[in-house]
């Protein structure tokens, strides 16, 4: 049955450029002389390192444990040693570091035991945790890892699988070269993933420039069942997730939600072709196709191992004298590299030479003037004049109530438009500012949850201190009433004085202390001696005639004075 095709609204139609890179087949990049492999390469957590500097690892082992279910692991790239784990900085439009783990390779290219499976005997659960374990993310350019595109939404399977053949960035060939030479291990991969997301019909898309690419994957699935290679026109971004799926199904998955939930699903062929290496060879993910494009001598297409310097493949393919910048992705949604000694990563679809002559700087920014051109090229059905508004006004609430989410940040507005504006990144920049408030604003929430809660422990302490206070003395009071001892009296002083025992000591220290003891005790109940005791004759002499005055003085005080004359 012949799928029928929908439209999607808006595109625009660039110079392709495909012809460059696709006039020798793909050629595997040789062993570089260092290996930089970052251990986040998938959205999702960071993966835990698995190694240390000096281990020695071997061609598909794991140097990175994923962090949770949303995350997949990492493997080394070849076999060699581990010279160190630090940080780097990532090919990424962030230019934020992260830890990596570099590799000496020993050029030997020793396999771990690769231990194949056959996914019909296994279960969709125990295939999810193979490509979990395997590495496998999506080589469109999102990395999203696979395990969890295949679970099931609500409905517990998805019906219709899309595979994205249809790479419609201007430049990249790399999908284009592995349809041609790899159909066959594409087919078989299609075949695990609806296996595991038990899909009764398998939709490949592929632009209608491509019929060598259509040719090939038409032969390799001339005897499956439900798998259909369909043409789509050639129109930027037919490529996109969603436009493919509305093109080929006409579901129209909006912003926030996820296509199981409609019961579709879409992969890139790359991705197939990896998860067929993953499950029936039993290699995890260490390599990928990356179009070496632009201004260069020899571009073509290259097999390379993940980690590789971007400066190793530049030497491949020679560029030019007036490049200027080199470019990650295609020229409508990549991003210019800070730097060419970054590693290839699993995102690393093609590396794109820029001259002035083949991408000139664009013109000086006007202001807009509300021309409509936008909205009519935005494949997302948006509004992009009033978003530039929005953001450049920081309005971000209306921003978001004009659906800025839902731009997909493919360019076409900002390609079509007169005045120069670059639209994109106006709405970047809302986008980021939105997130961070959104995040300032959680960490204020939590801070202030974490504050109530301090206050209602300490009330609750101080209320259960108060409980116990009053019930320990409504027991002394009614002890005392009963005319009982309460529990908890003090000591009489009798008690107080009595030797305490002295379990420990021998008889000889005992005996020493018991004497101290009673000297103690005497000297406290005896006389004490007055300060004239024991004094010298002289000063008892002394004493006696202060006596004799005071007697004196005494008897003359009691004599009544004589009446005046």
């Amino acid at each position: 049955m012949l799928a029928s095709l929908f439209k999607f609204r808006g595109g625009v139609k660039p110079a392709s450029h495909k012809d460059e890179s696709t006039r020798a087949p793909i050629v595997r990049a040789p062993l570089p002389a260092r290996l930089v492999v970052p251990l986040r390469q998938s959205a999702g957590g960071t993966p835990l390192p698995l190694v240390k500097a000096g281990q020695k690892v071997l061609k598909g082992e794991r140097i990175g444990a994923p962090e949770g279910s949303f995350s997949a692991a990492i493997h080394a790239p070849t076999s060699g040693t581990v010279l160190s784990i630090e940080h780097r900085m990532l090919p990424h439009p962030s230019g934020l570091s992260a830890p990596c783990v570099v590799i000496e390779p020993d050029g030997e290219e020793r396999w771990i035991e690769r231990v194949p499976a056959n996914y019909a005997a296994e279960s969709p659960d125990a295939l999810r945790d193979l490509l979990r374990d395997s590495g496998i993310v999506g080589l469109g350019g999102a990395t999203f890892p696979s395990h969890l595109k295949l679970k099931p939404g609500a409905s517990g399977r998805i019906g219709n699988l899309i595979v994205n053949g249809a790479e419609c960035e201007p430049w990249i060939t790399c999908d284009d070269l592995l349809m041609r030479e790899r159909a066959g291990d594409i087919v078989r991969g299609i075949a695990i993933l609806r296996h595991i997301a038990s899909a009764e019909r398998v939709l490949i898309g592929i632009e209608d420039n491509k019929p060598q690419a259509i040719a090939a994957m038409r032969a390799a699935t001339a005897r499956s069942e439900g798998i259909e290679v369909v043409p789509v026109p050639t129109r930027y971004p037919a490529g996109g997730e969603k436009q493919l799926i509305r093109v080929l199904t006409g579901i129209e998955i909006p912003y926030g939600r996820i296509g199981p939930e409609f019961g579709v699903q879409c992969f890139n062929v790359g991705t197939a072709w990896s998860v067929h290496r993953a499950v029936e060879l039993g290699e995890p993910l260490v390599s990928r196709i990356v179009t070496l494009t632009g201004n260069v001598e020899r571009p073509g297409n290259f097999e390379v191992l993940i980690g590789t310097p971007i400066d190793d493949l530049l030497a491949l393919v020679g560029p030019k004298g007036d490049t200027d910048r080199y470019v990650m992705g295609g020229p409508m949604m990549g991003f210019t590299l800070p730097r060419t000694d970054l590693p290839v990563t699993k995102a690393a679809n093609c590396i794109l030479a820029a001259s002035p002559a083949l991408f000139p700087p664009p013109g000086q920014e006007m202001p807009c003037i509300r021309c409509g051109a936008c909205t009519r090229a935005c494949p997302a059905e948006l509004q992009p004049h009033e978003l530039y508004w929005f953001s450049r006004a920081k309005n971000f609430g209306k921003a978001q109530e004009y659906h800025i989410f839902d731009c997909i940040e493919c360019g076409c507005c900002a390609y079509v438009c007169p005045s120069n504006i670059r639209l994109v990144d106006y709405y970047r920049f809302a986008k980021t500012s939105m997130r961070a408030l959104e995040r300032e604003k959680n960490a204020s929430d939590a801070a202030r949850l974490r504050f109530e809660f301090r206050n209602f422990r300490t009330e609750r302490e101080q209320k259960e201190k108060a409980e116990r206070l009053a019930a320990k003395t409504a027991a002394a009071r009614q002890a005392i009433a009963g005319g009982e001892k309460p529990a908890a009296a003090a000591p009489s002083p009798a008690a107080a004085e009595q030797t305490p025992a002295l379990p420990h000591l021998d008889e000889a220290k005992k005996a020493l202390i018991a004497a101290a003891v009673e000297r103690a005790r005497a000297q406290k109940e005896g006389v004490q001696p007055k300060n004239t005791d024991n004094l010298a004759p002289e000063k008892q002499a002394e004493i006696r005639e202060i006596e004799a005055r005071r007697a004196k003085v005494r008897e003359i005080a009691k004599t009544p004075p004589e009446e005046p004359v």
